[in-house]
């Protein structure tokens, strides 16, 4: 089977992104409009209900570096957020952690990776940790 050209590829991530994910849980599109790599993306993850994070609006920045989709994208989070695969000093998913980004399939997107951000806040593990202040950032 052909390999999608990263250009094609980010091109209809960032279609889908500009129409919404599903329930609107979770969105994403490039941090500037005139980045013709399409290197630089913001996300948006509403934290799941039932959990700490109910009713938060997390922002993060995801980078696409030259490889993508071969290699993972690096995440960030802006908003601050107590999680076990977020480096509590500067917000950066450490990608050995969080096993969407330790098992990088090409076949993932930045969608598939803020679902599964998504869902790891809800669970049993994390869905009670104790979070910084609403609205504080990195």
């Amino acid at each position: 089977m052909a390999k999608v050209p990263r250009n094609f590829r980010l091109l209809e991530e960032l279609e889908k992104g500009e129409k919404g994910i599903g329930d609107g849980s979770c969105s994403y599109g490039l941090e500037d409009g005139d980045d013709i790599m399409m290197s630089h993306w913001n996300g948006t993850i509403i934290g799941p209900g039932h959990t700490v994070h109910e009713n938060r609006i997390y922002s993060l920045k995801i980078t696409c570096g030259e490889d993508y989709p071969d290699r993972p994208p690096s995440v960030q989070f802006v908003s601050r957020v107590n999680l076990p695969f977020v480096n509590q000093v500067d917000g950066k998913v450490d990608p050995t952690k969080l096993p969407v980004l330790a098992h990088w399939n090409r076949n993932y997107s930045i969608e598939t990776v803020l679902v599964e951000i998504r869902r790891e806040m809800g669970s049993a593990n994390n869905r009670k940790l104790p979070q910084p202040p609403e609205g504080s950032t990195f």
